[in-house]
């Protein structure tokens, strides 16, 4: 059933846009953490994809089982798993995209700023790492927090020489994901018709859905808006308070990284208009990296596009994100300039 919805999906756009009797490019993508709560859904997401041609997954354990099992499903790419440092480079060698969901999750009580000692070190390791054997790579960073590990990668890469400002994003399409839900249920129209864009970053009161922006639109009074916000906002608790201490938003987040890679992987195609809000280096303010909504295409950033009209409310939010994202990047910046 998956596999169906999943390459009708893509086949459907790929026809609708003239691409149905041309033969698809090889690809390789890797997913950096493919045993934990969001690789594997992530991994099986992606083995679904018909634009992916190789898939390679990697963990510090437990990815020969992933992928022997990923590796049955009846679909274009051939999966391979790779455990441990010393197979890191195999891994990522040739790789068109890499998707990095590695680290720990978050747990009750715990913020975002409470996992940046853990995974900041961890995403400093694999951006190494990526420099060395896939430079040219297109780099979607899930692990959080994304408003400094973004920055980190920025950083890494710029010590190693191969920096790309448009080879790197932060993904933050979870947020859009949700927002698109939540304004769906309130508003009552079809949520595959929904769009919100989300911009900011992708914690906390940083992230600002504008759904003074959204389509179709259903002119919902002020305090339903407050109220979608905050819940957009926080919907990363609400799942891991859910879950009771025995997870967090893993397998949401999995299918918002693959909407992600699909875009991605479309835009290097050659599939046009493809948009996505992402975080990114930035001018659309004096901040150096906000999620805005992106075009996408075959160097990975095409345009990173602008804010648009904003409500009173919308504006208020985008100044009070400002210190905090702030204070987030530069958090990340210091810590890969770190001897």
């Amino acid at each position: 059933m998956f596999r169906s919805v999943a390459r009708s999906a893509v086949g459907k756009h790929l026809l609708r846009r003239g691409y149905g009797t041309v033969s698809l490019p090889d690809r390789k993508v890797a997913i950096l953490g493919a045993a934990g709560g969001i690789g594997q859904p992530l991994a099986l997401l992606m083995k679904l994809n018909p634009l992916v041609s190789q898939l390679a997954l990697y963990d510090i354990a437990n990815t020969p089982g992933v992928a022997a099992d990923v590796s049955h499903i009846n679909s274009r790419s051939e999966v391979t798993g790779y455990v441990g440092e010393d197979q890191l480079g195999q891994a990522l060698e040739g790789c068109d995209v890499v998707i990095i969901p590695a680290g720990v999750p978050r747990k009750p009580g715990m913020t975002r700023d409470d996992l940046f000692n853990i995974n900041a070190g961890i995403v400093k390791g694999l951006c190494s790492a990526i420099a060395k054997y896939c430079p040219h790579a297109l780099v979607n960073m899930i692990s959080n927090p994304v408003n400094s590990t973004v920055p980190i990668a920025a950083e890494v890469f710029k010590k190693a020489g191969t920096y790309d400002e448009r080879k790197l994003f932060g993904v933050t399409t979870l947020d859009v994901v949700r927002a698109k839900a939540f304004y769906a249920g309130k508003s009552k129209a079809n949520v595959a018709d929904v769009n919100v864009p989300v911009v900011g970053g992708h914690a906390g009161i940083t992230i600002l859905p504008l759904f003074s922006q959204a389509t179709p639109k259903a002119n919902l009074p002020e305090d339903v808006i407050k109220a979608l916000t905050k819940r957009t906002q926080d919907g990363g608790t609400e799942v891991v308070e859910a879950k009771a201490g025995k997870g967090s938003a893993t397998l949401s987040m999995a299918y918002a990284g693959a909407v992600f890679a699909d875009s991605i992987l479309k835009g290097l195609h050659g599939v046009p208009d493809m948009v996505e809000c992402a975080f990114v280096q930035s001018t659309v303010t004096e901040l150096p990296f906000f999620a805005s909504k992106v075009r996408l295409g075959k160097s990975g950033v095409e345009e990173v596009l602008g804010l648009g009209p904003l409500s009173e409310y919308e504006k208020e939010g985008l100044e009070s994100l400002k210190p905090e994202l702030k204070a987030s990047i530069e958090k990340g910046i210091k810590f890969a300039n770190q001897s």
